[in-house]
């Protein structure tokens, strides 16, 4: 049995041509959608919002989560034919859920509003990138938090969703994305969702345990490799995230910029534990998380060709 077989690499060149062609669609995107559904379904399911019992409020939050996830991830690999030319439908479900282009967009809006010294127009893009507040960053934190979000968002938005199709065609990668934006709207430790958002939160942890750590590996393979091993080693566990830890830790030595430190988060003040090692990053940081991101691609495609070319020896 192949592991990787013709038509999974095929849909998979196409979705990121699709991607890289035509980057997320402007009008209509499933995922706007979905995002609007699960405040709905959120705000009826968790109408006593912190005021509930914690088993309760976990309860409505599991019951959610599988309406919105398992239920249309199901339907897919339901009414998805399968052999023959169906893999166009695979690959265009799987254009949906990966977001590379629009990623290293956005780092760009950053990058090139902080070379004019637009701090304001900077403070507005990174504010589409991160949950942090924005409006008091100055350039050399908005400079961080912009590489934070690549870097992080790398696996989510595209490195997650490409290891789930791998693993379980377009029904993995649509169940993987679905989590992973269920985890960005319900995984907050806000009193609102501390435990309405537990499942998600934990289910988002368990689907890019491996993801995250493959990340890591492209990223160390793509950049400075031995700063990249020494930092996701000693600094990757100590992240709120046990996954976003390793993939920015692994990034920024990579790099060879120091992240994390202070950030503020729905008015609280957080100070972060340091990531990497070398000076804060600035601006042209940007642009090099960018080639960063792009050659930890190549490095995911040639493994998953060479697979490819192995059972096909």
């Amino acid at each position: 049995m192949e592991m990787v077989t013709t038509q999974t690499v095929a849909a998979m060149l196409l979705a990121l041509l699709l991607d890289g062609w035509l980057g997320e669609p402007q009008r209509w995107h499933p995922l706007v959608g979905f995002g609007q559904l699960a405040a709905w379904l959120e705000a009826r399911l968790n109408p006593q919002a912190g005021a509930r019992g914690w088993l309760t409020a976990r309860g409505a939050g599991c019951a959610g989560w599988c309406m919105l996830v398992l239920l249309p991830s199901g339907l897919v690999a339901w009414g998805l034919p399968q052999g023959g030319p169906f893999w166009l439908a695979e690959a265009v479900l799987l254009y949906l859920t990966v977001g590379g282009r629009s990623l290293i967009q956005h780092g760009e809006a950053v990058r090139v509003a902080l070379a004019r010294q637009d701090w304001e127009q900077a403070r507005l893009r990174v504010g589409y990138l991160v949950s942090r507040e924005t409006a008091a960053l100055e350039p050399g934190p908005m400079a961080g938090a912009t590489i934070e979000s690549l870097l992080e968002n790398g696996c989510d938005a595209l490195f997650g969703a490409l290891f789930w199709f791998l693993v379980a065609g377009a029904p993995g990668a649509v169940a993987y994305r679905l989590a992973n934006t269920l985890d960005a709207m319900w995984g907050y430790r806000t009193p609102r969702f501390l435990h309405f958002g537990w499942g998600a939160a934990r289910a988002d942890d368990l689907l890019n345990l491996v993801p995250a750590r493959l990340t890591a590996l492209c990223y160390a393979l793509a950049g400075r490799s031995g700063p990249a091993w020494r930092c996701w080693r000693r600094q990757g566990g100590g992240w709120k995230s046990p996954n976003a830890g390793v993939v920015m830790a692994s990034g920024a030595g990579a790099l060879g910029v120091t992240l994390g430190g202070p950030a503020r988060y729905h008015g609280i003040d957080t100070m972060r534990p340091a990531l990497g090692e070398g000076d804060p990053p600035g601006g042209e940081d940007i642009a090099r998380a960018i080639g960063l991101l792009r050659r930890a691609l190549w490095i995911w495609g040639m493994v998953v060709l060479t697979a490819w070319g192995i059972g096909h020896a």
